[in-house]
């Protein structure tokens, strides 16, 4: 299997920031970890492994990414407005940085996402506000409302950070139309404790007429060993 490694110092992010890359052919998929995970967590938590038949047939192709979480929202120390301003610069990295080596690697435009606990709303938000970057969605065992981290803090970044709240009132057929071409797949276990967040957000996508999966596992928690077969069913 072809395993790439890429380090670089980030503009966006006033940092050197490291990807690994599997796979050498087929649909690339950013990879967000769980929360204030690594670069090399997917690969560490088993799940290159569980999808190594499709990598060695050049079916897929992931792009496993770091998170800057411990500074942004999980950062106490900092008022939530400049959490909120590191995530949009950790967004400012994906788009910019990372989205540009993936299409010049790939030759392709059309990007999927994916993410584990909080590497879910990551996964969430981005191809929510990007949705015409990122095309295909894949969650698992997510929550994607991000008041918890705002200390009661609010503005407009706040709400257009936090899919709970901007989707319900989003009236944009820009947005919408495209919403409802791209791929959505909400995955969440009986026994996971955000199964409650999960089939929340897919009752809001159904109630804005955006198709979607969602997929509850019997017998499944909040964890990766769980996560592991539901890779293997969903991804790409």
């Amino acid at each position: 299997m072809t395993r790439e490694h890429h380090k670089w110092f980030s503009r966006s992010l006033n940092r050197d920031m490291e990807i690994l890359i599997f796979g050498h052919d087929g649909p690339p998929v950013l990879v967000f970890p769980s929360s204030m995970g690594a670069f090399f967590e997917y690969e560490d938590r088993g799940m290159i492994d569980a999808l190594a038949d499709k990598l060695e047939h050049g079916r897929l192709r992931l792009f496993c990414l770091s998170s800057i979480d411990s500074e942004s929202w999980y950062c106490k120390k900092i008022h939530p407005r400049h959490r909120v301003e590191r995530h949009l610069h950790y967004e400012d990295y994906v788009l910019n940085e990372v989205v540009p080596l993936v299409r010049h690697l790939t030759r392709l435009d059309a990007i999927g996402v994916t993410g584990c606990s909080f590497g879910a709303y990551h996964a969430m938000v981005l191809s929510l506000r990007h949705p015409y970057t990122f095309t295909s969605c894949i969650t698992m065992g997510g929550a994607f409302d991000i008041t918890q981290f705002l200390d009661g803090y609010h503005d407009e970044d706040c709400y257009f950070l936090n899919p709970p709240a901007f989707l319900p009132g989003l009236s944009d057929a820009y947005y919408l139309d495209q919403f409802r071409r791209n791929k959505w797949v909400i995955v969440t276990g009986d026994h996971d404790i955000c199964r409650a967040p999960s089939e929340q957000f897919s009752a809001l996508m159904h109630a804005k007429g955006i198709p979607h999966a969602l997929h509850v596992w019997n017998n499944s928690k909040h964890d990766w060993p769980h996560w592991l077969p539901m890779a293997q069913a969903y991804i790409p």
